[in-house]
């Protein structure tokens, strides 16, 4: 299918034809396709008064290649508009308290090893020499992205001089960008339910003609659409809680590269920095015998 937002309609166009068991699932997943997404399979079945492999029947009929297929379209239906509390409703399907802690690692693990497939190594490189090449950096990353912007910011302003962190506060984010040209560089950071103000922010910076890097979960992402690199991180959520271990390795990812051809001037950084932290006792020090 083209788009997930085609799902819906799609079920809709071929209700006619489908069977007396197909149909009790088309209706239940029509109704309540916010539940149906985090159900298996026998789950679904039970759910509606049907065997498992009706169920499998049915997602095949909508031209799946089976129902993990069919459920991760459903799953990226709804993830941009599911409330806080829905997810909190529906992470009984997911993880529990007595598999709080392997569910969860489990999880973060399988977004990693699908950002580690899906990432394009081109686009990688090319954000990498567009950092080197821009007069000036912005990094942007609202609501639960804040912490992943502050962290790149923090790293970056360590190896370079010329970055902006744009955060929420006593000004706004336009006054913040109010002199970006097309000679600098936006990174926007932005995870499903997308923060408005991020997109905003990048639509103004197109609008100057700036280039803009976009780490998000898909291309079909609203940051996606303004960007002229994209980097996709999964960030599938395992409960109300959004993942964001597989953005913050891609954003690690940017630091160590950025670092690497700037060797020798972290070097002499981080050799200024010790000396500093040291004297005013930044960090707690082992005492000499």
């Amino acid at each position: 299918m083209s788009e997930d937002k085609d799902l819906m309609l799609n079920i809709q166009m071929r209700f006619p034809k489908l069977s007396k068991g197909q149909k009790l699932i088309a209706e239940y997943i029509l109704k309540h396709y916010d539940k149906a997404a985090f159900m298996t399979a026998a789950k679904l079945g039970t759910t509606v008064g049907v065997s498992e492999s009706t169920v499998v029947r049915f997602a095949i009929e909508l031209d799946f290649s089976g129902y993990p297929k069919l459920q991760k379209a459903l799953q990226e239906l709804i993830k941009t508009k599911l409330t806080t509390v829905q997810r909190i409703e529906l992470s009984d399907n997911l993880i529990n308290q007595e598999n709080a802690l392997k569910g969860v690692l489990k999880a973060d693990m399988d977004n990693i090893r699908a950002t580690l497939e899906k990432i394009n190594h081109k686009t990688f490189e090319s954000v990498i020499n567009r950092i080197f090449s821009s007069r000036k950096i912005y990094i942007i990353g609202l609501r639960s992205s804040t912490a992943l912007a502050d962290f790149l910011g923090f790293y970056l302003n360590l190896i370079l001089d010329n970055v902006q962190v744009v955060q929420l506060g006593i000004s706004d984010i336009f006054e913040q960008m109010i002199n970006i040209t097309d000679e600098d560089l936006v990174i926007g950071i932005g995870f499903p339910r997308y923060a408005v103000r991020t997109i905003e922010a990048l639509s103004y910076a197109k609008t100057k003609g700036t280039k803009i890097v976009a780490i998000t979960d898909s291309l079909l992402s609203p940051l996606a659409a303004k960007a002229d690199y994209t980097l996709i991180a999964q960030s599938n959520m395992a409960s109300f809680v959004d993942s964001l271990v597989a953005p913050l390795s891609i954003i690690n990812a940017l630091i160590v590269a950025v670092g690497l051809r700037e060797k020798e001037k972290i070097s002499n950084t981080f050799k200024e920095l010790e000396n500093i932290w040291e004297e005013y006792h930044v960090y707690a020090y082992k005492k000499e015998d």
